[in-house]
């Protein structure tokens, strides 16, 4: 009825939940009592999913948030067509009431998928050119454990390799001259832990000079790749969910992967559309 939402029975059994109907990018959520009553919520848990059924906690710094404000400003924007709100306290003297209000904006995505059986190649053909930054990002959601999610050989010789072994990130990379490459000139870097969990998880690699950033969601690993890197080589292979040509250098394995890949883009390039648009 009017005056908001109040469950029959007040416990910690009790949710909302919201469908938003597509898709979202939730950057702030507002809480407010029950109209006319003592029934308001003093915290609560936010959760948010895709599929409404495989839920995933709304988290700062690796501990579960709980609310105690009227609104709030999401630190780190949620992508989800559902939420859940869980009441955890309430008034004492009066029951679980809530009224909700979401903000946030349409998001958009291009999403492709892998059987764990299939890769996607992509080639670019372009001139060298100097002092750029190098940059590779994408979203993945794994439904194995393990798998290759991008293979990048180019002409000169450099190779990084990012793979996903035991629900860990594996990132190899060699940057130089193909006759350098050695084990001595090869760097492996591993991040994070679970990401098998049927969840997003985002990627992004970049590198300036001997400079590289490896960022795994929210976490970041900064060094220094071996090798002679003072020009960004344009002409490379990508693969992305495997590697099928047996051979190629920096590969871990050989295992495809098995799950969906969002906005992969390189260097500006939108990876998915380009493939569909062709």
């Amino acid at each position: 009825g009017a005056g908001g939402w109040s469950p029959l029975v007040s416990n910690k059994y009790q949710w909302l939940q919201i469908d938003l109907g597509e898709r979202t990018e939730i950057t702030a959520v507002a809480t407010q009592g029950g109209y006319g009553s003592s029934d308001w919520v003093t915290s609560y848990l936010l959760m948010f999913s895709d599929s409404g059924r495989n839920w995933k906690q709304y988290r700062q710094e690796e501990s579960i948030w709980v609310y105690s404000v009227v609104s709030y400003k999401l630190q780190h924007s949620i992508k989800g067509r559902f939420l859940r709100f869980v009441p955890l306290a309430w008034n004492p003297n009066g029951r679980i009431g809530m009224r909700i209000e979401v903000y946030g904006c349409t998001y958009r995505s291009e999403v492709i998928g892998f059987d764990g059986k299939s890769c996607l190649i992509y080639r670019s053909n372009q001139k060298l050119m100097s002092a750029l930054k190098d940059v590779m990002s994408l979203k993945f959601k794994a439904l194995q454990s393990d798998g290759i999610l991008l293979h990048r050989e180019a002409q000169n010789g450099d190779h990084i390799t990012l793979e996903l072994i035991k629900g860990k990130l594996s990132l190899l990379i060699n940057l130089g001259d193909a006759k350098t490459h050695t084990s001595n000139a090869q760097i492996n870097i591993t991040l994070g832990s679970l990401l098998d969990d049927q969840h997003w998880h985002s990627v992004l690699i970049a590198h300036f000079n001997n400079q590289v950033n490896f960022t795994v969601d929210k976490h970041t690993h900064h060094f220094h790749a071996k090798g002679e890197f003072n020009y960004l080589d344009l002409d490379y292979e990508l693969s992305f969910g495997g590697i099928p040509v047996p051979g190629k250098s920096g590969m871990l394995s050989r295992k495809y992967f098995h799950g969906c890949f969002e906005n992969i883009y390189c260097n500006g390039v939108n990876i998915i559309d380009v493939v569909k648009s062709q």
